[in-house]
């Protein structure tokens, strides 16, 4: 089977590529290496820089035919959507609208939509988020992720694409960027190196659900092979606080008396966010498998190894 991966050389999607590769699928990646890196993509794939905007994404789906296409590729700051919503919705829909055009077009069987249950849900009601949760999101991000998953269930309605939108919770991990809402394990581990105080924003009580990115590799590869149809959260249905992630990478780094600093909140943050993972359960057979502080050292440490610290 041909899978094409749209954002296959980003911090996800590269590792996601990495495990298919593994399992003997034949893929293909698209990336405009806006913020996607060239070594992250496995020699065995096939690859085309391309934005997911510009028509030639058309040919190379036509060309490859792909049975199924994993969508990752997106603009990924909930700040810079903040500042820039009319950047984001041209990326997150307008591109993702090319997608489900050449999908369309070229009889592609399926979607699986990288989404964020860390948005789509805005200041939860209720914890865990599961998905029959109210869907009111608080950043344009958000906005553009959820509005992708309504054009999800058009397309499969009116042209019988099937998909699914897997809501991720903070995916962090080797490879990881600063840019989503889990940039603070890089950030905090880069400055770490550097012999940097890392700086808190606010009281630091502000949790998230972390998920180790191999694991969320695991939740596509079994997404690949289900008929299910639909939204699956992928989390941990644990909450952590930005306090306990910088404990934990402090200790990694061997400075245990390093004291908290905070800075000032930042506006608008979202205070609480946390996924039941029940559903991937049942549907995927899935189940996060790394625990936090073991997933954390190993991405301390990988840090470390590629800036050779």
């Amino acid at each position: 089977m041909k899978i094409l991966i749209t954002g296959g050389a980003g911090f996800i999607g590269s590792h996601v590529a990495d495990l298919l590769l593994e399992n003997e699928y034949d893929v293909c990646i698209v990336d405009n290496l806006s913020s996607g890196k060239l070594e992250n993509v496995n020699s065995n794939a096939k690859f085309y820089k391309c934005d997911i905007r510009d028509s030639q994404i058309y040919k190379i789906i036509e060309d490859e035919k792909p049975q199924i296409i994993i969508h990752n590729a997106a603009q990924m700051s909930v700040r810079n959507s903040v500042e820039d919503p009319l950047n984001d919705a041209d990326i997150n829909i307008i591109g993702g609208l090319n997608i489900l055009e050449a999908a369309k077009k070229t009889k592609v069987e399926k979607i699986i939509f990288a989404s964020s249950g860390g948005v789509v849900y805005g200041e939860q009601q209720y914890f865990p988020a599961d998905e029959d949760h109210p869907t009111k999101p608080i950043c344009p991000y958000g906005v553009a992720k959820l509005s992708y998953e309504k054009y999800l269930y058009y397309y499969h309605y009116i042209f019988g694409i099937k998909y699914i939108a897997l809501r991720y919770a903070n995916i962090y991990g080797p490879r990881q960027d600063p840019y989503g809402e889990a940039g603070v394990v890089a950030i905090f581990s880069k400055k770490l190196l550097s012999d940097d105080q890392p700086v808190i924003n606010g009281d630091g009580m502000q949790t998230r659900d972390y998920v180790y990115v191999k694991d969320v590799a695991t939740a596509n590869l079994l997404a690949v092979n289900t008929d299910y149809i639909g939204e699956i959260n992928i989390g941990t249905a644990l909450e952590t606080n930005v306090n306990k992630i910088f404990n934990i990478l402090k200790n990694a780094a061997g400075k245990p008396d390093l004291e908290e600093v905070h800075g000032p909140a930042k506006d608008g943050e979202q205070k609480r966010s946390v996924l039941s993972y029940r559903k991937a359960q049942q549907i995927l057979g899935w189940k996060p498998e790394v625990k936090l502080e073991e997933g954390l050292v190993k991405t301390f440490n990988w840090f470390k190894e590629e800036n050779n610290y």
